[in-house]
């Protein structure tokens, strides 16, 4: 952890967790508030913590070190116009992380974690996935190293845009009228974080929109369809442990029975949900069978998972593969 990260980390970590604390005694005053699931988010937050500062290497290493000694050029950031060509930059290659996080299931073993809150708040950003090195996502960011980024500024810009995601869980935030045409917002990112299927696999932006918007992945929040949080098949468990190692069991599971080289890359690098006889609980499957938007508008559910259905999700643990 460079320099830049450790005052990022433990400068904005006391507030971040302070601001939480806060709306929860807030949202617990109004009504039901989950003190178990705050709890979950806090054994996250602290053992990512402890993650980063004592694990500094990442399952990438060795191909970060090569980018990093055969980069194009040594680009400085020493002006305005340099540190907004970062941030872009930044933002273009997170868009890509974020969503690959979502439609690959490797990526989402971990990224899983964060969906899991079946309450959206200030308390449910606190909870990442402890094991994000572990899954090498930071192959997404080398572009910008061999291009000729310091890998140290590349990171900070990130943690930066992670941080403004903070605010984003506050459902209690309306629509920001224009501002939702550039911006990620409250609203955009309650869509991201519904688990209905007119909303999933949507709104990957950090702190921009206008990729999603480029490439078809943005979706409105519409006040016919409330947003139901969690997973498709929610997780109702007070374990932390269980929280952050569903995804991996189930993934090992399936690869303990794989018979082909064409299920073992299915299982690990095809959208969560995906199935090598054909019995996909992808999002397209789960649309296609729910009868689409149309036949079936707000429906949170799979029909394997309608009411009174089991809520956690046979073999793969199908959890959900979007937002």
């Amino acid at each position: 952890m460079n320099t830049i990260e450790k005052i990022l980390l433990f400068g904005a970590a006391p507030a971040v967790l302070l601001l939480s604390l806060l709306e929860a005694a807030v949202l617990a005053r109004r009504g039901a508030y989950d003190w178990h699931a705050y709890g979950i988010s806090l054994f996250d937050f602290v053992g990512r913590v402890a993650i980063t500062v004592f694990v500094p290497l990442t399952i990438a290493a060795p191909l970060v070190h090569w980018v990093e000694q055969h980069r194009l050029a040594t680009i400085p950031v020493d002006s305005v116009a340099m540190a907004l060509l970062l941030f872009v930059l930044l933002e273009f290659f997170y868009y890509w992380l974020h969503r690959a996080g979502h439609r690959v299931r490797w990526f989402w073993c971990n990224h899983a974690v964060h969906h899991t809150p079946n309450q959206l708040n200030l308390g449910a950003s606190l909870r990442i996935g402890m094991f994000g090195k572990l899954t090498g996502n930071v192959v997404f960011l080398l572009p910008m190293v061999w291009l000729g980024f310091d890998l140290r500024l590349v990171l900070a810009a990130l943690t930066l845009n992670l941080l403004y995601q903070f605010w984003l869980h506050a459902t209690w935030i309306p629509r920001l009228g224009w501002l939702e045409y550039v911006l990620n917002t409250p609203s955009a990112h309650r869509v991201h974080h519904a688990a209905n299927l007119d909303y999933l696999d949507a709104n990957y932006g950090g702190v921009l929109i206008v990729f999603d918007r480029l490439f078809g992945t943005y979706t409105a929040e519409r006040d016919d369809l409330p947003c139901r949080y969690g997973l498709v098949h929610p997780i109702t468990s007070r374990n932390p442990l269980y929280v952050e190692l569903a995804q991996w069991f189930a993934l090992a599971r399936d690869l303990a029975r794989v018979r082909s080289l064409r299920a073992l890359l299915g299982h690990v690098c095809m959208p969560p949900g995906w199935s090598p006889t054909g019995a996909h609980e992808t999002t397209e499957a789960l649309r296609a069978r729910g009868g689409g938007a149309a036949a079936a508008p707000g429906n949170a559910y799979p029909p394997s998972a309608a009411p009174g259905a089991p809520l956690s999700a046979p073999r793969t643990q199908r959890l959900r593969t979007g937002p």
